[in-house]
């Protein structure tokens, strides 16, 4: 698994930041603040993404992609459940492989392998052929809140 240790953190800040959104980095005996799933994971409050350096990249851009999904008022009062229903999941789930994308040296493949890893549960078994060959409901739903464009590029917006 893909630790913040092992990438280029300052790329991730320039990237969060794009979105509005800080990366605050913990010491590792320090609870993260925010997380769902705690230990490692990635936890939000605010417009704060709280992780340490054993906290799985998945997980930051996991959270991340929820910050950029949700409405306007449910990012008002984030504090670690960032709600939302199966339609906004799977754009969540969408929109973190393609911010993978956005970071120099880390790959599509990276962020694949590493949701099957945790135990991310696709139809057709895993990330890569949910993303390949059954996301169209997914890559609609960014599409129609103006989070990528017809060519699936990311547009730095957030959801409205």
């Amino acid at each position: 698994m893909l630790l913040l240790s092992a990438i280029d953190r300052q790329a991730l800040v320039r990237l969060l930041a794009a979105y509005r959104l800080r990366l605050q980095l913990l010491p590792a005996s320090e609870p993260i603040p925010g997380s769902y799933w705690g230990e490692s994971e990635a936890g939000l409050r605010g417009d704060v993404l709280f992780a340490r350096l054993d906290t799985p990249l998945h997980s930051a851009l996991h959270e991340a992609a929820h910050y950029i999904c949700m409405t306007r008022e449910r990012r008002a009062a984030l504090d670690r459940d960032a709600g939302g229903d199966d339609a906004e999941e799977v754009a969540v789930c969408y929109l973190q492989i393609l911010l993978a994308d956005a970071l120099a040296g880390i790959s599509r493949a990276h962020m694949y392998d590493d949701m099957d890893r945790w135990g991310y549960s696709f139809r057709l078994g895993g990330a890569r052929a949910w993303f390949e060959q059954d996301a169209a409901d997914a890559r609609s739903w960014l599409l129609e809140h103006g989070l990528i464009d017809s060519v699936q590029a990311l547009t730095g917006a957030l959801r409205g």
